[in-house]
């Protein structure tokens, strides 16, 4: 690594990051049904029909991974509950097996010195409320609630962060109208409603959270730097609408009360009634803001119906995702979430990573791209450090190769690798060198 833990910040945190469904093995103890599990088995929608049953078996074995993450010496382990863990139905009776092992997670973290950082929602709804509608459904929004209090009234005592929801644009949008993530829907109204609920269920988390004396919470928002395709009107303006429903709509509603009108320009006729009164909810106070960061699309226009756009191949070296490389867009997120968002509020990169090919080879993963991965987008958060930007932590996506999503466990995307016949696992030089580099 290009860097050691002296180039940053005294107080700087270094983490990893997981999510539930995608390590825990969700046929383990006493979870209920997901709406992954059923898109999942819809032929067609993941590769090879695989789901997150086993997973990487982090149920059982935890205290082993908790060690990887001790032994590279990360400061903080960025993690997902589960909803369907907690509450099998989504609603009523916990299930006392899942608050159970958020209970041992959190003190088997504590025990090695290492921070929780907590995300209530990476994905995994219940079945019996994707029933009720999901996210279209606004009731949702009270039902998420009740989850925060479930689960936070066992370990927020414990908790060094807890955010509510992983990447709104996914839960809504990609989910919603795309149709690639569960519940698979390409429904123009459906998104809409999704993409307002995932909001207000997002402060309404916060409020409950609040409500139990805690501190430190956050909220967590993907991007993608929307660059034109060439420097035509219209291109420049299907750019500036990718950009308005990816990234500042999320923002907007959280930080500045109000959606962009170039989004409510094709969205607004299929939004709830009196949405705009949701506003003081959703702008909730918080305490920081994390960014999501991957790549950039190049996107030009088209004569679809609404919004009128595709994306492009960039000229650009691509990760295993076909992903461009572009660690300038983190550098740009980050001055202006804080210029026109956040204003003083700590900025945290709360997932970077890359996905490549790798193979265990004499007992040895060589990963040269993901260590210039990591390189690259560190130096533009200390670009923009030395630029007066907020930034306090950054996290690696992601610990453990693991289950992702509609790819199946086809693209790595961990430090560690793992074996998903054997479980074995075995860390990356990309691990070995920030094991360095943290140590120095």
């Amino acid at each position: 690594m290009q860097f050691k833990r002296s180039d940053f910040p005294e107080g700087f945190l270094f983490g990893t990051a997981t999510s539930s469904y995608q390590i825990e093995g969700h046929g383990f103890g006493g979870a209920g049904p997901t709406h992954w599990d059923s898109f999942a088995a819809t032929p067609g929608n993941v590769v090879r029909a695989e789901n997150g049953s086993r997973a990487c078996d982090h149920y059982h074995r935890y205290e082993e991974d908790l060690d990887l993450v001790a032994a590279a010496g990360f400061d903080c382990y960025r993690f997902s509950t589960s909803w369907a863990r907690v509450l099998p139905e989504g609603r009523g009776t916990p299930n006392p097996e899942g608050l159970d092992f958020y209970d041992r997670l959190t003190d088997a973290m504590l025990e090695r010195g290492i921070k929780p950082c907590a995300t209530l929602y990476h994905w995994e709804l219940p079945q019996p409320l994707a029933d009720l509608g999901g996210w279209r459904n606004r009731d949702i929004t009270n039902w998420f609630a009740d989850y925060a209090e479930v689960i936070m009234g066992r370990i927020g005592d414990r908790m060094h962060s807890v955010a509510p929801i992983n990447e709104p644009w996914c839960v809504a949008w990609l989910s919603h109208f795309l149709g690639h993530h569960a519940p698979g829907l390409r429904d123009i109204r459906a998104t809409a409603r999704a993409m307002h609920h995932v909001l207000l269920g997002h402060g309404r988390a916060i409020e409950a959270m609040r409500g139990l004396g805690m501190k430190n919470l956050g909220a967590v928002f993907n991007f993608e730097w929307a660059t034109p395709a060439d420097d035509t009107p219209e291109a420049i303006r299907a750019a500036e609408l990718y950009d308005g429903y990816y990234n500042r709509w999320y923002l907007g509603g959280v930080f500045n009360g109000a959606y962009p009108q170039i989004v409510l320009d094709g969205l607004e006729q299929h939004l709830p009634k009196n949405w705009q009164d949701d506003f003081p909810t959703i702008s909730t106070q918080v305490d920081w803001c994390g960014l999501n960061y991957y790549t950039r699309k190049v996107i030009k226009p088209n004569n679809q119906p609404w919004p009128s756009h595709e994306e492009v191949e960039g000229p650009l070296p691509k990760t295993l995702m076909g992903w461009e490389i572009y660690p300038e867009g983190l550098y740009n997120f980050l001055k202006r979430t804080q210029a026109e968002y956040t204003r003083d509020l700590p900025l945290i990169v709360t997932e970077n990573g890359l996905a490549s090919p790798d193979v265990v080879a004499n007992g040895v993963v060589d990963d040269p791209a993901r260590i210039d991965y990591i390189n690259r987008h560190l130096a533009k958060v200390r670009q923009a450090i030395d630029e007066g930007v907020p930034v306090d932590g950054y996290f690696v996506w992601s610990l453990l190769d693991n289950y992702e999503w509609a790819l199946g466990y086809e693209k790595r995307f961990g430090l560690v690798h793992v074996h998903f016949e054997t479980l074995e696992r075995t860390p990356k030089n990309s691990y070995h060198a920030l094991t360095s580099a943290l140590k120095g």
